[in-house]
């Protein structure tokens, strides 16, 4: 395929990006002890509206998307009362234990395997949710919001952020093809050629592979971890479900392209993060 030969040899002129997988894999630090350190910057951009004991301080907090819980160790950390890390993947359970107890966390925490489309909570229960990075990976993104909102107690806030679709490393391949923008100039079957290829030699390859990595009905090989979520997307959504943010914000990728931010087209290659507050 010459597609997939092109992006080989161009992907070797780019720096390798530091990716957790790749630190693990290393080891430097497992996955759970990565997401620990990165805690913090999981929350920086809402730290400009919102304090760290509104966030967290003596409430009960969902973390959906939580991977192996280490960001959700750290909102513990961070003075509540007790947080839930709902994830679909089982795989995550023992590394996230095993970090709980390394930092003396364990009574305030406890893993969920489950779909954040069906949450296993009582309606008004839960006073934070957390998803960040999440939403562009959920199957059901309008099912997601609704589950947060009826599980939030009132007052209760939801905080969503998440690097649109078209983001410089929107595919979420960063821990393989180092090319900004990749996804826009080549397409998703070069793409999975590719990192198919990249990957299959790693101790972990044929476990990125099949969680990435699904088949249609066709048998085309297509990456359903991800959900394409882009910022206009996402704001149909919320004018769908009459949904108005308490706190709405898009981070530019640097201060030079903030301008773009404001400009529609631009603003979906040319933005880092949206940053999304939902008060119910």
């Amino acid at each position: 395929m010459l597609g997939k030969k092109i992006l080989l040899n161009l992907n070797k002129l780019f720096k390798e990006q530091v990716h957790p997988l790749n630190l693990q894999n290393d080891g430097v630090k497992t996955y759970a002890e990565w997401q620990y350190e990165k805690g913090e910057e999981t929350i920086k951009f809402y730290l400009r509206n919102y304090t760290k004991e509104e966030m967290f301080k003596d409430k009960i907090i969902v973390d959906i998307g939580c991977g192996a819980a280490g960001k959700s160790l750290y909102y513990a950390s961070c003075g509540a009362e007790k947080v839930i890390g709902v994830e679909i993947l089982e795989k995550y359970r023992e590394e996230a234990k095993a970090l709980s107890e390394s930092l003396g966390l364990s009574d305030k925490f406890s893993f969920v395997c489950a779909d954040a489309s069906k949450l296993p909570f009582e309606d008004n229960s839960i006073d934070t949710i957390i998803m960040n990075d999440a939403m562009e990976h959920v199957d059901e993104p309008e099912k997601v919001l609704m589950e947060a909102l009826r599980v939030l107690k009132k007052g209760g806030r939801l905080y969503v952020n998440f690097p649109p679709y078209h983001h410089p490393f929107g595919a979420h391949l960063s821990d393989a093809i180092f090319i900004p923008w990749v996804h826009l100039f080549f397409s998703e079957k070069v793409l999975v050629e590719a990192y198919k290829d990249l990957v299959k030699d790693l101790p972990d390859g044929k476990e990125r592979i099949d969680f990435r990595i699904s088949k249609k009905e066709n048998g085309e090989e297509y990456f359903s971890y991800i959900n394409h979520m882009t910022i206009k997307r996402f704001n149909k959504i919320l004018k769908e479900y009459k949904i108005s943010p308490a706190y709405y914000h898009y981070e530019p990728l640097r201060k030079i392209v903030k301008p773009f931010k404001n400009l529609p087209i631009l603003r979906e290659a040319f933005v880092k993060m949206v940053v999304c507050v939902i008060e119910k």
